[in-house]
C-alpha cells in the first residue's frame, strides 16, 4: 500500500462493495481462526477477575466545569491483567487530562473484556445516558482473533460513531492493534495477523472520519514499540498490555482527546509541515496513519468543501506527547475546588 492506488483500495476496502475485502475474509479466516486456536493456547484462558474499573472523578482540587469522558470498547480499553486501578488505561487518561487541561475529570467506563464490536452498540447505549463531552473507544482486536468478516465489523463501528455524533458528542478512536507483533503467534500466521490487523485499521479510520469522529493510529504503537520492550510493554500472557503497556497507549490517545475537547495550545492548532502534518484525501491519509504510531485524522475542508475529487479531505496530525502524568486512583464523589 504504497502509492495512490493502494489509498483507494483502502478507501473501497471500508465500503465492503469490492472483492478485496472477500478474499481477505475467504483466504485468511481458516488461518486467523487456526491462529486464535493456538495463540489462546499459550495464552491461556482469560480469568473471570475484571479489571479494576477506572470510574470516578480525577483532578481533585483543580477547577470546574468537569470534562465528562466515556471510555468503551474491549479488554485494551478496560485494562485487562492489571490489578491496581491507577494501572487502568482509563486512570491513565483521565489524570493525564485533569492535568493537561487543569479540570476535573469524570471517567464513565463501559468496556467489556472480549468485547466485539458488534457489542458496542450496548456500551454506547450506557454512554449516552451519562452525556459524555467526549468519547474514547478501543475495539477491533477480538474481531480479528474471532475471524470476524470484516464488513461487519466497520459497519457496527459506523453506526456507533454516528449515534454519538448525532448527540453532538465527540469521539476519539484507537484504530486495531497490529497483532502481528504477539509473541503467542508464530509465523506464518503472524504475517496474516499482521495484513488483517492493518487493513482493519485503515477500514476503521475511513468510517470513523466519514461519520465526523477522529482516529488515532494504535497498530504500529504495539508494533516496534512494544516489539522492542515486549517484557517491559506487554503483560505475562504476552498478549495484553502491561501497566507500562497501557500508559503508552493512554499517552499516544491523550493529545487527541484535547484536540477534540478544543484544549489544545493555540500554536498547536494549525498543521506543522515539519512535523509531517498536513491535509490529504481520506485514503492517503489512512494508509499512512496505518503504517505511521500515533498519527491522528480529523476530518477537515478545503476551499470550503469536506470532500475533494479523491475523497474526503482529512488533517493529518503527528501531535506531541507531553510527559505522562502519574495516575491516581479516582475519587468516589465530586471534588469541587473554587465553588
Amino acid at each position: 500500500m504504497e502509492n495512490a492506488g493502494a489509498a483507494r483500495k483502502l478507501a473501497s476496502l471500508a465500503a465492503w462493495g469490492g472483492g478485496t475485502a472477500t478474499a481477505l475474509a475467504g483466504t485468511a479466516g481458516a488461518l486467523l481462526y487456526a491462529e486464535a486456536t493456538l495463540a489462546r493456547k499459550t495464552i491461556g484462558i482469560l480469568t473471570e477477575d475484571k479489571p479494576p474499573d477506572a470510574t470516578g472523578w480525577y483532578g481533585r482540587g483543580r477547577p470546574g466545569p468537569a470534562l465528562r469522558v466515556a471510555l468503551l470498547g474491549d479488554s485494551s480499553a478496560a485494562g485487562y491483567g492489571v490489578f491496581r486501578v491507577e494501572d487502568t488505561p482509563g486512570a491513565f487518561l483521565a489524570s493525564g487530562l485533569a492535568e493537561r487541561a487543569n479540570r476535573r475529570v469524570h471517567l464513565r467506563e463501559f468496556a467489556v473484556v472480549g468485547a466485539q464490536t458488534s457489542e458496542l452498540a450496548a456500551q454506547i447505549d450506557r454512554a449516552l445516558a451519562t452525556q459524555p463531552d467526549v468519547t474514547v473507544i478501543l475495539i477491533g482486536a477480538n474481531d480479528v482473533t474471532h475471524a470476524v468478516p470484516p464488513a461487519v465489523s466497520v459497519r457496527h463501528l459506523r453506526e456507533g460513531v454516528r449515534r454519538l455524533r448525532d448527540a453532538g458528542i465527540e469521539v476519539v478512536v484507537g484504530t486495531c492493534p497490529d497483532l502481528g507483533t504477539l509473541g503467542p503467534v508464530p509465523p506464518p500466521l503472524k504475517q496474516v495477523a499482521r495484513i488483517w490487523s492493518r487493513k482493519m485499521a485503515g477500514a476503521q479510520t475511513v468510517v470513523v472520519i466519514e461519520e465526523g469522529g477522529r482516529t488515532v493510529s494504535l497498530g504500529p504503537i504495539l508494533g516496534p514499540e512494544f516489539a522492542a520492550a515486549p517484557a517491559l510493554l506487554f503483560g505475562p500472557d504476552q498478549f495484553h498490555p502491561s501497566a507500562d503497556g497501557y500508559r503508552s497507549v493512554a499517552g499516544v490517545l491523550l493529545p487527541s482527546v484535547l484536540a477534540a475537547l478544543k484544549l489544545v495550545p493555540t500554536a498547536e492548532l494549525a498543521p506543522q509541515p515539519n512535523r509531517g502534518e498536513g491535509v490529504l484525501p481520506i485514503g492517503a491519509a489512512a494508509v499512512q496513519a496505518v503504517r505511521t504510531p500515533g498519527t491522528e485524522l480529523d476530518g477537515t475542508e478545503v476551499a470550503g468543501s469536506r470532500r475533494g475529487v479523491r475523497g474526503l479531505w482529512v488533517e493529518m496530525r503527528h501531535r506531541r506527547r507531553a510527559p505522562q502524568a502519574e495516575a491516581q486512583a479516582p475519587d468516589a464523589d465530586e471534588v469541587v475546588a473554587g465553588g
